[in-house]
């Protein structure tokens, strides 16, 4: 026989929607598991390789401001200066013997990206003893009747209406041309960094007048490029160490 009091049959009352919804919102007791969110899984450090860094240099070309700011940044990965030629500027990249190089345009666009980085004034090189130098800037026209010499290894490909060729063979280099000009043969006509690499007591320069420019850029392979490159190219545009990729 069921006590007193208690509900029929046994049974206990049924709890209230207000009891229930108590219940759902209770705080967890001391002790009973708690389920927190999973913390995403931290983002890998970039994987830096450990180089060196092969940079081709044509001549004339100056990267020394941003050797410089290599070695600030990546203290531990090596940069190596490889100098090149520019006849042999494209195979250099193609055969893997630098990662990236300065070079002078044109190079083949379908291989290489390029970044074009300044243009270079062309001057006339000449005898310290020539009447040239009475100006302190020339004119094709101020070329008349002299022997334009043009190396083997010329990148300007100079046409001055009035000069002679020589009745010589065309020197090998630059170097060399520049040597028969301190002998006062001749002038020849080069980008203002030849003319000051190859600097002589003996040899003046002037800027020509109308002339074209040199452009000299900084190339990569389109494809399989060393990860390093894009560090180079961030130092080359000047972004800081912390900014990111444009």
């Amino acid at each position: 026989m069921a006590g007193r009091g208690s509900p029929k049959g046994g049974r206990k009352p049924a709890r209230s929607a207000a009891t229930r919804s108590t219940a759902a919102h209770r705080p967890p007791q001391k002790g009973s598991p708690r389920t927190s969110p999973k913390k995403p899984a931290p983002t890998p450090e970039p994987q830096i390789p450990e180089g060196p860094f092969r940079l081709g240099a044509i001549p004339g070309a100056t990267p020394g401001k941003w050797i410089d700011i290599w070695h600030e940044r990546m203290p531990r990965t090596p940069l190596e200066l490889v100098p090149l030629e520019v006849a042999t500027q494209e195979q250099a990249l193609q055969s893997g013997q630098v990662d990236a190089a300065l070079v002078r345009p044109p190079v083949d666009a379908d291989r290489w990206h390029l970044i074009r980085l300044y243009e270079e004034t062309s001057v006339v090189a000449f005898s310290a003893d020539s009447h040239l130098t009475a100006g302190e800037a020339l004119a094709p026209e101020d070329l008349a009747g002299e022997v334009l010499i043009v190396p083997a290894d010329d990148v300007l490909d100079p046409h001055v209406p009035g000069t002679v060729p020589p009745a010589f063979a065309a020197p090998a280099t630059t170097a060399d041309a520049i040597e028969i000009v301190a002998s006062g043969v001749g002038i020849v006509i080069v980008p203002m960094s030849l003319a000051r690499l190859h600097h002589r007591k003996d040899v003046e320069y002037r800027a020509l007048t109308g002339a074209a420019t040199s452009p000299v850029g900084f190339a990569w392979p389109r494809e399989d490029a060393s990860p390093l490159v894009d560090t180079f190219i961030g130092i080359v545009r000047g972004r800081t160490a912390q900014s990111s990729r444009d």
